[in-house]
């Protein structure tokens, strides 16, 4: 199944991760938990390249909600390019979204996911708006 990525949404960043032995469970497929780390991976990973790694002292994102599609099943041995969008901006949010494929299957989308990160100053434990550079970063 070809899933066609949105024109309002924006991409940002591709990785490629490998799929480990370990990510799969009994039944002989990656569990579905293991999405959500993938997409965590890439997430942190596109955060980093900005000059924005994980700062629990500073300011920075948390994921308020998130969410994933499976449309096959991804097993070991592989590679997946994983393929980072955002979109939609707001006052102290916006939206982002992955496309997780095979390597040897490029073009076919395995499972897609996302969610909604909020900025958030860690000191003071609330919301605050978004950096221009990331707003800049985001917006379409």
């Amino acid at each position: 199944m070809r899933i066609e990525i949105p024109k309002h949404k924006k991409l940002v960043f591709q990785m490629n991760i490998p799929i480990r032995w370990g990510d799969m469970d009994m039944m002989g497929h990656v569990n579905n938990t293991v999405y959500f780390k993938y997409i965590e991976t890439i997430r942190t990973e596109w955060l980093c390249s900005i000059g924005y790694p994980p700062n629990p002292a500073g300011d920075g994102p948390v994921l308020v909600n998130a969410f994933c599609n499976f449309y096959k099943q991804l097993e070991y041995p592989g590679d997946l390019l994983a393929k980072f969008y955002t979109s939609d901006p707001a006052r102290t949010t916006f939206e982002t979204w992955c496309t997780l494929e095979p390597t040897h299957n490029l073009g076919e989308i395995f499972a897609e996911g996302g969610g909604t990160t909020m900025w958030v100053d860690f000191t003071l434990k609330k919301a605050t708006e978004l950096p221009s550079f990331i707003r800049g970063m985001v917006n379409p």
